[in-house]
């Protein structure tokens, strides 16, 4: 019995982090894109949100398996945080087709509003989210501030990888003692 658990918590572990890599390299390269052309940068941000939303589900609905979550109340939930993201989203494309804002600067925005809307999620879903929004934010604010920040945001991304395979890990070996 205690192998089968241990198989299922290793299975939902991999496919998580799987998830996580597959956000993290999305981030990457939504800031490479935003470097070369603002304005294709803004659209790949916009497109991401979508891809978060179906990512946010995913995971939603692999914890509700293990619970006793109603799956169907987890999707209107998620439905409805990505939905104002997306329409918070299109307020930045609005400021940004009034002049208030260049490409440039509506794309670290929308990289922002998604940040938040990512660490938020992580409340509701698991803190491997939350870690994804962190990181998010904090490349906005390297892009901001740094010249080379693609070396940064990518190290950055690399200690968030090896620290959830080591607290996954830690916390295993506490479980199954």
């Amino acid at each position: 019995m205690q192998d089968q658990q241990y198989g299922e918590h290793r299975r939902r572990f991999q496919i998580e982090e799987a998830l996580l890599i597959i956000l993290l390299g999305l981030a990457l390269l939504g800031i490479s894109v935003t470097e070369f052309s603002p304005s294709d940068g803004y659209a790949y941000w916009l497109g991401i949100v979508f891809v978060f939303a179906v990512m946010a589900v995913l995971i939603s609905w692999f914890k509700s398996k293990k619970t006793d979550l109603d799956f169907g109340a987890i999707v209107k939930e998620q439905a409805l945080h990505w939905l104002t993201t997306l329409i918070v989203v299109g307020g930045a494309f609005l400021l940004q087709q009034s002049g208030r804002l260049d490409e440039s600067s509506a794309s670290l925005v929308v990289l922002l509003i998604l940040a938040l809307a990512t660490m938020l999620d992580g409340i509701r879903i698991g803190w491997q989210m939350s870690l994804v929004g962190f990181f998010l934010g904090a490349c906005a604010v390297l892009i901001a501030y740094l010249e080379q920040f693609m070396l940064v945001a990518g190290l950055l991304a690399i200690v968030i990888i090896a620290c959830t395979i080591i607290w996954e890990i830690w916390t295993h070996k506490r479980a199954y003692r």
